[in-house]
């Protein structure tokens, strides 16, 4: 009997790229303190503002007494506000009520909400496209096709995003082939600018195998960054040689000693088992001659 995967086609279907989810603004009391009170003081004419200005004098008073409102951020936020739009009332022609429209510091305020909205969005549009293209890469690098791959604006910080995804580890065919691009100026490198600007994007072993790459084609005549293969990555460790082989030839010799022959600590050698208890020729000529 056949088992069914549940749901249908979940054993062939290829998981989703997790999504990456936007970072929120975090919450500022002191800015939500004031927009309550702009709010709440649109379409209010001086004598309400005083109004609610002493209210707020009263709410801050009470809250001292409370250890624990005694660092309200957004209460303090208020009454500054509550002050700050008494004040401008005050000194506007008498019957104005207040429009958050006419605010200009109301207005400062969005419009720098609005730049640091767009910011985040550009942000988060250049990490998007970052790690579109470090997928595009790393799908050449497994092709082997990455070395006649023209490099664009912006692959200094698509390299550091591939090294981010190895572990901090570095990439020896990334940056390989980001030196031969900037030695040959292939790709966005032949504009001067990228190429200045690189010097502060990549990291130093790169600009410095670039450099060397760059000093060899003027030393060899007609000679292309692309055939100088020999040049090793600077700061790679050189090969280590390995051992030679033993043959039978040069196993050592063995001991001219017997096998019954030890060595003493003093130098003096010591004779064997036989040979120790063999007795004396002359003990038994002089028990013959008795």
């Amino acid at each position: 009997m056949m088992t069914r995967m549940w749901p249908p086609g979940g054993g062939t279907r290829r998981p989703l790229a997790p999504r990456m989810a936007a970072p929120r603004e975090p919450a500022d009391p002191a800015r939500i303190g004031r927009r309550v009170v702009r709010r709440r003081a649109k379409g209010m004419a001086a004598g309400a503002v005083a109004a609610a200005l002493e209210d707020a004098r009263f709410d801050a008073r009470q809250n001292f007494r409370h250890e624990d409102l005694g660092d309200d951020v957004r209460g303090r936020a208020e009454l500054a506000e509550w002050e700050r739009l008494h004040q401008l009332l005050a000194d506007a022609a008498p019957g104005t009520v207040y429009d958050p429209d006419g605010d200009d510091v109301v207005q400062a305020e969005l419009a720098a909400d609005a730049a640091a909205a767009a910011a985040r969005e550009a942000e988060l549009r250049e990490a998007a496209r970052i790690a579109a293209r470090a997928d595009e890469l790393q799908a050449l690098r497994e092709l082997g096709t990455l070395e006649q791959t023209e490099p664009r604006h912006g692959d200094e910080a698509v390299r550091d995003e591939l090294t981010s995804r190895a572990g901090s580890y570095v990439q020896p065919d990334v940056d390989a082939w980001l030196a031969h691009a900037l030695a040959a100026h292939r790709g966005h490198y032949a504009d001067p600018a990228a190429r200045e600007a690189a010097a502060g994007l990549l990291h130093p072993p790169v600009l410095a195998h670039a450099a060397l790459l760059a000093a060899l084609t003027q030393l060899v005549a007609d000679a292309d960054v692309d055939q100088l293969t020999f040049a090793a990555r600077p700061g790679s460790p050189p090969p280590t040689p390995k051992p030679p082989a033993s043959s039978p030839r040069s196993s050592p010799a063995p001991s001219p000693r017997g096998a019954g022959h030890e060595s003493r600590p003093g130098g003096r050698r010591r004779l064997g088992g036989a040979q120790r208890h063999r007795p004396s020729l002359r003990g038994t000529a002089g028990r013959r001659d008795r």
